[in-house]
């Protein structure tokens, strides 16, 4: 029997079969976008299996290079710690105590407030690890890892103000309404962990920055992409349990139908950003329900690593716990954790306008020892390598006075110092440069663009390639400038 004759045979064999003229193999795959194909397609969108085969083409395309940082943990200093009190010693400061700044410098913006004399650091520099790295004493813990830190001495910003100069420190503009930092870095990179958010947020228990939540916002990007607050004693989120009276089993049970409506209603709208984000946020909250008290349970740790980090001591205890979550946070896959240290107004934070030593005494004292152990266990656990660590503030301060007799010290956006450690930076060295006097800087300034440039490249991403594109035009966060400073990566 010819090839011909034998297909004919089988067709018309097929067709005594399946009387609608189909094959069993096409009976079989048609069959898949029935009732099974409903059910498989319902398991898979629970996995994330779309979401994560679309985000991952993207993700693919954003990234540029393989880094070491997988993760990154932003130390922020809320209301600007003193450069010339912490890691950039100036000698000159005591040479020229209680004498004016020089007149070629006078074009400074003092927000209204008064212009003193010249002083000298509060507490004594001394040098750190074999790099012989000068760190101040307000920083003697932080001081016995100079060898994992690269300081850089010549930051600037634009704004003087707390609450613009926080929101470009992290966002990377003044105006409110951008992207952070973490929400382009869980964009460009995912999370790892589809049961916690990929970008985390902890408060200092005085208050937030004072520019609030535009300092976590993700901007014109989805909701999605946004910081999550989380609280380091009890439930991590508030009202993220749900009542005691429905089991678990009725509640995804709930949540199933919630989906199965919303997306009803978002296939006859598509381009609704904002309510797929909602629909995701519904996903990971029933699975956060489990996995984040759990995150945030000390009691699993060891007597000897909650002393290391201060828990139960004071002041230690808050900031300890912080840092510990946030270790926990990275050591679980969520991609970038900041931490506030001050909250408030004036004194409460680092905004040390009274006295110098009375504020950066009682604030070093709450976060020298936890970031010292936060620095200590990532490396005995092998996560320092591939944890990005920031420290530092939303400007600087100035080396003179505010008056006569008075011990404070007035915001300075010219020239202040912010250090990073692990993560494929260069340790024990110095990066650029301010004046004799720690006022402005005057070799490699490292604008807070070039600063968010690195921080993207050594997480594998192109400041310039990571784009959003919004309103007719591809958006950055470094928007027309940034610059990676390579000399300080290894």
């Amino acid at each position: 029997m010819s090839t011909n004759m034998a297909n004919q045979s089988q067709v018309q064999s097929a067709s005594q079969l399946y009387p609608c003229g189909k094959t069993r193999r096409e009976f079989t795959w048609e069959m898949g976008g029935g009732f099974a194909g409903l059910a498989l397609t319902s398991l898979l969108s629970n996995n994330s299996f779309f979401t994560n085969t679309a985000q991952a083409a993207q993700q693919d395309q954003l990234r540029q290079h393989v880094a070491k940082a997988k993760s990154c943990i932003f130390l922020m200093m809320n209301g600007a710690p003193s450069q010339v009190d912490t890691f950039d010693y100036k000698s000159e400061l005591e040479k020229y105590a209680g004498k004016s700044l020089p007149e070629d410098k006078e074009f400074i913006n003092s927000g209204g407030r008064k212009k003193g004399f010249l002083t000298p650091a509060w507490r004594p520099f001394r040098p750190g690890g074999e790099s012989g790295l000068l760190v101040s004493d307000y920083f003697p813990n932080v001081r016995k890892h100079a060898d994992k830190l690269a300081v850089i001495n010549s930051c600037q910003t634009d704004s003087h103000a707390h609450g613009s100069a926080l929101v470009a420190m992290n966002t990377g503009k003044t105006l409110i309404g951008r992207p952070s930092l973490g929400s382009w870095c869980v964009y460009g990179l995912g999370t790892e962990n589809e049961s916690l958010p990929g970008y985390v947020v902890i408060l200092d228990k005085r208050g937030g920055p004072i520019s609030g939540q535009p300092n976590w916002s993700s901007g014109f990007m989805p909701a999605n992409y946004q910081g999550t607050l989380f609280r380091p004693v009890g439930d991590p989120i508030l009202d993220l349990r749900g009542p005691k009276h429905i089991s678990r089993e009725a509640q995804r049970d709930q949540i199933d139908l919630l989906q199965q409506l919303n997306q009803q209603h978002l296939s006859k709208r598509p381009g609704g950003d904002e309510l797929a984000s909602r629909i995701s946020s519904y996903e990971l909250a029933f699975r956060m329900q489990a996995e984040a008290p759990e995150t945030v349970d000390l009691s699993q740790e060891t007597n000897d690593t909650l002393k290391m980090y201060g828990v139960g001591q004071q002041p230690t205890d808050e900031f300890g716990r912080n840092c510990l979550v946030a270790r926990r946070l990275v050591e679980r896959g969520v991609r970038f954790v900041q931490l506030y240290s001050g909250g408030g107004h004036l004194e409460e934070t680092w905004d040390a306008h009274e006295s110098i030593e009375k504020n950066h005494g009682r604030h070093g004292m709450e976060v020298d020892q936890p970031i010292a152990a936060l620095l200590t266990d990532l490396e005995e656990r092998g996560l320092l390598d591939e944890t990005l660590v920031v420290w530092g503030g939303e400007f600087g301060r100035m080396p003179f006075s505010e008056g006569k007799d008075a011990p404070g010290r007035n915001h300075n956006p010219y020239g202040f110092t912010m250090w990073m450690a692990g993560g494929g930076v260069k340790g024990g060295m110095r990066y650029g440069k301010t004046d004799e006097f720690g006022f402005e800087a005057v070799e490699n300034p490292v604008h807070l663009h070039d600063l968010h440039a690195t921080i993207l490249h050594l997480m594998g991403l192109d400041h310039e390639q990571l784009n959003y594109f919004h309103q007719g035009r591809k958006e950055t966060l470094t928007d027309v400038g940034g610059h990676v400073v390579h000399d300080i990566i290894a």
